[in-house]
């Protein structure tokens, strides 16, 4: 006689810490890290040993260093495989339990069915956004982006500022549209994350009873917290980025030269005597 159950119903115990587990390890620890790296726009200028004199300068060289570190490490294309098998399964099976799922806080005001509807909602717009942010910052797909800018990780700074900012001449119109998707988007990606940390313990039965979930709730809003400063830092950093200052800081790494600002002053004191020698002949 067959199980009149499907085979999620069968499996339910086995699938649901399987969703929770790829939710946080590879996917969460994914974005832990992508913040950190992202987020070197905005503090990297910390870093006196990267190119470049100014803060802004510094910034831009250690965001394009870890870039450069990450685009040339071995075996790239397995963690990035891994990566999207583990999304594509979070996402496929979080959506079946989003849409079979009921939450009750049109009836019971409590703030733990309010995150339950966050969680679903964030989870459908951040499938969305991250489509969209590897189809067009991985993939290629520069139709996509206002100015038709491709991304390229030699030129990490830049190209992503253009991205964010609709062109090379500044912020454009469409630029704004984008960098606030991006910061809606990166919202609710650490939403999400954070949220569903919290209740993978209760999944995973490390946390039973409430004092113990309240602690643990501390902790997640801690690091929630923490990520979502990253994550905003990193959209306001590129957002307001100079293209032209990051693209000449770049071409300086790729060149192999240690001070672009240096040079730039010995280049205008040459000019300067050449200048001076006319005057003098």
């Amino acid at each position: 006689m067959s199980n009149p159950d499907g085979p999620l119903q069968q499996h339910h115990f086995l699938l649901r810490r399987l969703h929770s587990l790829t939710g946080i390890v590879p996917i969460g620890v994914f974005l832990i890290m992508h913040l950190t790296t992202n987020s070197t726009i905005a503090w990297g200028g910390l870093n006196g040993r990267a190119h470049g004199d100014g803060w802004f300068d510094r910034a831009i060289s250690t965001f394009q260093h870890e870039v450069t570190f990450i685009n040339e490490a071995p075996l790239l294309l397995l963690v990035e495989v891994t990566l999207w098998v583990s999304i594509a399964f979070h996402s496929i099976l979080g959506v079946y339990y989003a849409m079979t799922g009921k939450a009750n806080n049109g009836a019971y005001k409590y703030g733990g069915n309010a995150r339950y509807t966050l969680q679903r909602i964030t989870g459908y717009f951040g499938i969305f956004f991250i489509f969209y942010h590897i189809a067009t910052l991985r993939w290629g797909w520069a139709f996509l982006v206002p100015g038709g800018t491709k991304w390229s990780h030699e030129y990490a700074s830049s190209t992503l500022a253009a991205a964010l900012q609709g062109g090379t001449e500044g912020m454009q119109p469409a630029g704004i549209a984008i960098s606030l998707f991006y910061f809606i988007g990166v919202t609710a990606l650490v939403f999400h994350f954070a949220n569903g940390l919290w209740t993978a313990a209760i999944t995973w039965g490390f946390t039973i009873s409430r004092a113990a979930q309240k602690r643990w709730g501390y902790v997640c809003a801690a690091l929630g917290a923490g990520l979502m400063v990253m994550a905003w830092a990193s959209v306001v950093g590129f957002a307001t980025l100079d293209y032209d200052q990051a693209r000449s800081i770049e071409e300086a790494m790729l060149s192999g030269e240690e001070h672009p600002a240096e040079l730039h002053d010995e280049s205008h004191a040459e000019t300067a005597e050449a200048a001076q020698g006319n005057t003098d002949g």
